[in-house]
């Protein structure tokens, strides 16, 4: 009966000292919890939106089949512009002498991200401004957001992809003239890079400016702050408002504004 007691004593001490080591176990412990991962990337085919002068995706087949040696081979050319799809605006996009996409550094792409949800001011009205004063809003509510966080803004505009007409606001060719969907003002964009000194920004809309932008102002400040824009993300209402970490990663174009871009969140 001792020898029981002694086994169950054993087994209650060794369950108790390897509870206490869970935590600092590290990223290869058994106990520790499978991290999450969110697609924020709509795929790239004939369905991308592209800005209404650029030129879009467009896939050729060079070979799909059996080679006469008898094994299957296939291999594709692509052609698009940069900034068309998910991607990534380069601050050297709109700001003189500021980062290309291969100059941006790895740190300034993958970090701690947010979520500000603001789809009950946007839903309702197409030309939303995204304004700094929404930012100490949910700053009031959820807490000040970090130097070198990742913002996200959730608009609820990837709902209406791929469909030109509800997404852009017109589906002809080169209209600039009618495009309708949220963006940053430029007093946003200033709390962001200047206030806030986040890494990257973020949102479900084609443009970092709203649709009916004519200078652009939002790309101008982010851009002169160096702060690297993600255009057209996919599923942020799947993301918590906190609690995540984002990692954006461009096609490394040499000296590009801009780039594809594949991005996802990692959920603790």
């Amino acid at each position: 009966m001792k020898q029981v007691h002694a086994r169950n004593y054993r087994r209650i001490f060794f369950g108790l000292l390897f509870s206490a080591l869970v935590p600092i176990l590290g990223p290869n412990s058994s106990a520790q919890a499978e991290k999450r991962i969110i697609d924020l990337t709509h795929p790239f085919d004939e369905t991308t939106l592209y800005w209404p002068t650029n030129k879009s995706f467009h896939l050729d087949s060079a070979h799909r089949g059996r080679t006469e040696k008898g094994y299957w081979y296939e291999s594709n050319d692509y052609s698009a512009s940069e900034h068309g799809g998910t991607h990534l605006d380069a601050p050297a996009h709109f700001a003189e002498n500021r980062w290309h996409v291969d100059d941006i550094p790895l740190d300034r792409l993958i970090g701690p991200g947010v979520v500000v949800d603001l789809r009950f001011k946007t839903m309702p009205n197409p030309d939303y401004l995204i304004r700094a004063e929404d930012f100490h809003e949910w700053e009031h509510q959820f807490g000040t957001i970090l130097e070198n966080s990742i913002v996200l803004v959730l608009t609820g505009w990837d709902q209406y992809w791929p469909s030109k007409k509800d997404y852009l606001g017109t589906d002809l060719p080169g209209d600039v003239e009618h495009l309708h969907f949220p963006g940053f003002s430029e007093d946003a964009a200033r709390f962001l890079a200047r206030d806030r000194k986040v890494s990257a920004v973020g949102l479900d809309t084609p443009s970092l400016d709203y649709g009916q932008s004519k200078d652009f102002k939002a790309h101008r400040v982010f851009g002169e702050a160096n702060v690297p824009g993600f255009e057209n993300l996919h599923q942020l209402g799947a993301l918590p408002t906190r609690g995540f970490r984002v990692i954006a990663l461009p096609m490394k174009i040499g000296k590009g504004s801009g780039a594809p871009l594949r991005i996802v969140a990692e959920l603790d």
